[in-house]
């Protein structure tokens, strides 16, 4: 392996998505890592396992992902950037430091390679549904931000951005890949440090007595401190006032609750990343992610081959999701068609952003396979009659 100074690797490689997930977060500069092995998540922290003794980081291998989930918790307070990676089953069980990590609003990434549900389920065969989960999983009212890569480069690449918007906005970021896109090995170009933009933390400049750990700056995001360095700092999942003390009535509610949610809502079209295809003089849009959104390129392409002006829209960040985008399209467009691995997660966003001025195809799969491009070919067919 050829590797900078620094221990993280440089060049040309050929990786799985897992590996290259694990390679873009050492770039962006994580180094605790606390995590639980499952199916097909495992050679993630496996390899960031073998990988820590080159950088200076910490692997702990827990009893479960519910230890998992609070030890990264700690880790970011402890002043580092953390990142914890389960699969479906072991999601559901960090649900409840999910929230704890909303609502503190301590900066972590949260890796889950989907595979197909519920409970056990394919263990080792594929699905996109857990993308509602990550939205809504744990309690209360909160943002979150969820990005799904479409390849091994993307994992690299995107996983630097997941943790530069952990770092920005200091919310808990969903990184979504799925077992073929994990499992999958492609040529991935991983550039030299000095052309990688990294975000560092927003350390405080105040001194000790004067700084609030929940004082928010202008863009609605507090400040941070490692702890230890001499800040008196209170951190807890009750309704807190801008000390971090808890503030049990309902106007603190209100106020904590509306700026958690504002500063991921109001900055929603700044944070959308869209790829799209076509779509301008387009009668039909395809809206996908993941690695549906490879199948569906190729059943768009055989739609223009016979005469149909089809155009691909491709969402990498899932949430926030881009209703903006939706709502501009849907006066002019038939319909969209809406393929992913579950029975239709994201179609009913497509369907609540058009607002019923266009159809919204919904082509469903339950997941241990992808689409063959037929089947999608069928639904944009059907959306254009």
């Amino acid at each position: 392996m050829k590797a900078d100074p620094s221990g993280v690797l440089t060049g040309m490689h050929f990786l799985d998505g897992d590996h290259a997930a694990c390679e873009g977060a050492l770039a962006a500069g994580c180094r605790f890592v606390a995590g639980y092995p499952i199916t097909p998540s495992t050679e993630v922290v496996e390899r960031f396992a073998s990988r820590i003794p080159m950088v200076g980081g910490v692997f702990i291998q827990m009893e479960d992902e519910i230890a998992s989930s609070i030890a990264v918790l700690g880790g970011a307070w402890g002043g580092k950037k953390v990142m914890t990676v389960t699969s479906g089953p072991g999601l559901s069980l960090m649900m409840e430091h999910i929230g704890l990590a909303a609502i503190t609003e301590t900066p972590v990434v949260i890796v889950d390679v989907q595979r197909g549900g519920p409970s056990t389920g394919l263990p080792t065969l594929p699905a996109q549904a857990d993308m509602m989960q990550v939205k809504w999983g744990s309690h209360g009212d909160y943002e979150i931000i969820a990005l799904s890569p479409a390849s091994p480069q993307e994992c690299f690449d995107l996983m630097i951005r997941a943790f530069n918007l952990a770092e920005t906005w200091r919310v808990p970021v969903f990184f979504m890949m799925d077992e073929v896109i994990g499992h999958m090995t492609e040529r991935v170009d991983i550039p030299p440090a000095d052309r990688i933009d990294v975000v560092e933390r927003r350390w405080t400049t105040k001194k000790p007595g004067e700084y609030r750990p929940y004082a928010a700056g202008p863009d609605g995001v507090p400040d941070m401190v490692k702890a230890g360095d001499g800040h008196r700092i209170h951190i807890t999942g009750l309704t807190h006032d801008e000390r971090g003390y808890p503030a049990m009535n309902p106007a603190a509610q209100d106020k904590l609750v509306r700026r958690l949610t504002d500063k991921i809502r109001k900055n929603r079209e700044a944070l959308a990343d869209i790829r799209e295809d076509g779509v301008e003089d387009a009668d039909v849009v395809v809206v996908s992610f993941g690695i549906t959104s490879r199948v569906a390129a190729a059943a768009v392409d055989s739609a223009r081959a016979a005469g149909l002006k089809v155009g691909h829209m491709r969402l990498v960040v899932v949430w926030p999701f881009p209703e903006h985008r939706i709502a501009q399209m849907a006066p002019r467009v038939k319909a969209f068609v809406v393929p992913e691995l579950n029975l239709g997660q994201i179609a009913l966003e497509v369907e609540r952003a058009a607002a019923g001025r266009a159809r919204t195809v919904r082509i469903g799969h339950a997941g241990g396979t992808v689409h063959e491009p037929e089947q999608i070919l069928a639904g944009i067919r059907e959306a254009a009659g």
